[in-house]
């Protein structure tokens, strides 16, 4: 199947769709939540969507430090309306430190709340895909005011990354169980119930990128070595020559969802929605045919691909263990408890799992603008070849201290033993 075409097109499109206007606003980058497919499954709402762009806010409403006020009773503290960060040492000792206003900085606020001070919704994530947006989740991980994004309003615009953010009475608050500690030159810190946790990728995110370690940001944005558990008391190590600044491609974990963070200048560089629908429309242009019942496939639409519509008849489907794409059949069960986990394929006699593909439609989870040549195993979910091997490397927190590769179209983990497969498609015989 050629796909020269296609590439060209994706290229030059790029650059007329991400090109940015030369005036205001000024787009610092987004956050784009892993698990989901280019939107919520029952559509984006608001400010609850798998993805939020941060631009240059008309004016600056970004805080930095200034007045400490040390407490020695239980009493609330006044800032008049200020920001502040509040450490409770103990019954009788609290220290407030009080935020002034920055004029050099916008600061954008992540959590699960829906109360004003948050600009991004995000919540649990359901790992499949499958589930609708009202899951109900039992208890939640993720903290009501979980993270905030601050940006410089200059070039080069940089991003940094703190933990908690400030909520309704613009206050962050971290009661005596919270992990909290006064550092050597004096200023105070401390870490959330759950933390917020950053994985930065060695060398950029491309295609030769390589998973970086993760690490946990502080209140004021130091970066420290994982505590024991996720929510264990005791900090890690402060990492001095590490820092909050956010890069292309950095992941941030909340503890029940996690966030990836691209660059205006790196999303200039990602296929676009017209790129991957040329795609589509190209392998099935190409009329791949199922080659046992000879009937042609095709890739859904990626309007019915985002809200998981249900299956198609000219679906494509796939032999995940050895690649070879079919039409859906019923022949070939090893399993009568799980017909589709046993499946053996009519080409080649290997045994696997036999599920529907379905197109990656999130452009930002693309390390390159190639063709869709493979698919995730167990899911399903084709992007390209170099976009699959990035993900299979990279160990998504999981739980209070587990990590494992999933696929971030749908957050599923990816099989240990083969987290993707080479799809081979069988042309049209006339």
């Amino acid at each position: 199947m050629l796909h020269s075409e296609a590439s060209s097109l994706m290229f030059s499109s790029s650059q007329e769709e991400h090109c940015a206007p030369s005036k205001d606003p000024v787009k610092y980058g987004e956050l784009v939540v892993l698990g989901y497919n280019g939107s919520l499954p029952n559509g984006d709402r608001g400010r609850r969507k798998s993805r939020f762009a941060l631009y240059r806010r008309t004016k600056a409403n970004g805080v930095k430090p200034s007045t400490v006020h040390i407490l020695n009773t239980p009493q609330a503290v006044n800032c008049k309306g200020q920001h502040s960060i509040s450490y409770t040492l103990s019954r009788n000792h609290t220290v407030v430190v009080e935020y002034c206003h920055d004029k050099d900085t916008d600061m954008f606020q992540i959590g699960r709340s829906t109360e004003s001070p948050i600009d991004f919704v995000v919540t649990d994530t359901v790992a499949g895909g499958q589930e609708g947006e009202e899951t109900p989740i039992t208890q939640s991980t993720i903290s009501r005011f979980a993270c905030r994004v601050v940006c410089e309003r200059i070039p080069p615009f940089t991003a940094r990354i703190y933990a908690a953010g400030f909520d309704s009475s613009k206050n962050i608050f971290l009661g005596e169980k919270a992990a909290k500690w006064k550092n050597p030159d004096g200023h105070m810190d401390g870490l959330t119930t759950n933390g917020v946790l950053v994985m930065h990728p060695k060398g950029g995110f491309t295609e030769e990128s390589k998973p970086g370690v993760w690490r946990e940001i502080s209140v004021c944005g130091d970066v420290y070595t994982l505590r024991e558990t996720r929510s264990a008391q005791t900090p890690g190590k402060l990492v001095e020559h590490e820092s909050n600044i956010l890069q292309d491609g950095s992941l941030v974990d909340l503890c029940g969802a996690t966030l990836l963070w691209r660059t205006a200048e790196g999303l200039f560089h990602t296929p676009t929605q017209k790129h991957l629908e040329a795609l589509r429309q190209e392998i099935n242009a190409g009329r791949p045919q199922c080659p046992v019942g000879l009937n042609t496939l095709a890739f859904p639409s990626m309007q019915r691909t985002r809200a998981l519509s249900s299956l198609e008849d000219k679906q494509p489907w796939v032999y995940l263990a050895c690649g070879h794409v079919h039409g859906h059949h019923n022949w070939g069960h090893r399993s009568e408890q799980e017909p589709n986990t046993q499946r053996e394929c009519p080409m080649c006699r290997v045994v696997g799992p036999y599920v529907p593909l379905w197109l990656g439609c999130e452009p930002a989870f693309y390390v390159d603008t190639g063709a869709p040549t493979h698919a995730f195993v167990p899911c399903g979910h084709v992007c390209s070849e170099k976009s699959v091997k990035y993900w299979a490397e990279i160990p998504l927190p999981h739980g209070t201290h587990a990590f494992h590769a999933a696929c971030p179209f749908c957050a599923t983990q990816l099989s240990l033993t083969q987290g993707f497969s080479k799809l081979i498609f069988q042309g049209p015989v006339d």
